[in-house]
């Protein structure tokens, strides 16, 4: 049986879309997840023994702030404008990716029995002082605490649906890479869609059909970091007693899937996955694809 704390229609605005250096749209898992890791830690004294364990995200709704003229081919970013300096220019900025986004999400919970009364009002309190990846939460429904088996996730899944649960397709990417693919060429194989034209003897298009390399809704996603340098000290840094090191991001596949379709509540959670001493600062997912055949 599982403990989890659900944070239904959190409506969030001017959320981080700029997930890694070269993609945008949805927020990094690694926001996700440490939007968890600080609401765990503030939890008052009378509960500071529950722990928070792994994270579920259902996106329901999405607007990337872009726009896209008549005669233009790619979206631009709409971005806000510094004030003016003394001279009346605008100063030098870094252009920021933003959406509004409404999700649900489920965090998995260690605790023994208490007053879940008073523990879902104390997060009530606690979320309209926080941020999630970077935006404001406008609004939310008021939280719960569910007991659900991990094999009978329909106990929880009504409550995520209509929306879309993110999930690892890691291994996509590990096998084109066993193949010898660079990687961001083995990442734009299942991202690209190619059309097949079938074109008559008068030069007229006869057929063409357009598809992807694997089905389902795949998108790039970013989970953590790699260290690039060594862990070391560094001057005028917020915490002087943690080592410091220069990072990059890790990014690979994604999937979002409709919450029905999951046969355990394990496959949808997303945690942060030990470090093994190989500069991978990484959150990981256990979802595997399983082959079967549409019913409709």
């Amino acid at each position: 049986m599982k403990d989890i704390l659900l944070i239904p229609n959190i409506k969030i605005h001017n959320a981080n879309a700029l997930s890694s250096p070269y993609t945008i749209g949805f927020p990094a898992m690694t926001a996700w997840l440490g939007f968890m890791h600080a609401l765990e830690r503030r939890l008052p004294d009378e509960f500071s023994d529950i722990q928070f364990t792994g994270l579920i995200v259902s996106c329901l709704d999405m607007n990337l702030h872009v726009y896209k003229g008549k005669s233009d081919y790619v979206n631009s970013i709409i971005s806000t404008s510094n004030p003016l300096d003394k001279s009346g220019k605008r100063p030098s900025f870094i252009e920021e990716a933003r959406c509004d986004i409404e999700v649900t999400i489920a965090i998995e919970c260690n605790m023994n029995f208490i007053d879940y009364d008073n523990f879902t009002a104390c997060i009530d309190k606690t979320l309209h002082t926080m941020k999630v990846a970077s935006g404001d939460i406008i609004s939310f429904k008021s939280c719960r605490h569910l007991e659900v088996e991990n094999t009978e996730p329909i106990g929880l899944t009504k409550y995520l649906m209509p929306g879309f649960c993110l999930v690892s397709r890691q291994e996509l990417m590990r096998e084109s890479m066993q193949q010898e693919k660079d990687a961001i060429d083995a990442m734009l194989d299942y991202l690209k869609i190619t059309t097949d034209i079938e074109i008559d003897e008068n030069h007229i298009v006869n057929k063409s059909k357009p598809y992807k390399k694997e089905n389902g809704w795949i998108v790039p996603i970013a989970i953590g970091f790699q260290g690039i340098s060594e862990l070391g000290n560094l001057k005028s840094t917020r915490d002087l007693m943690t080592s410091h090191r220069f990072a990059e991001s890790v990014v690979t596949l994604g999937e979002f899937k409709m919450s029905y379709s999951f046969e355990t509540i394990d496959e949808m959670i997303w945690r942060f996955q030990e470090y093994k001493g190989n500069d991978l600062y990484l959150c990981h997912n256990n979802f595997s694809a399983k082959k079967m055949e549409s019913k409709l």
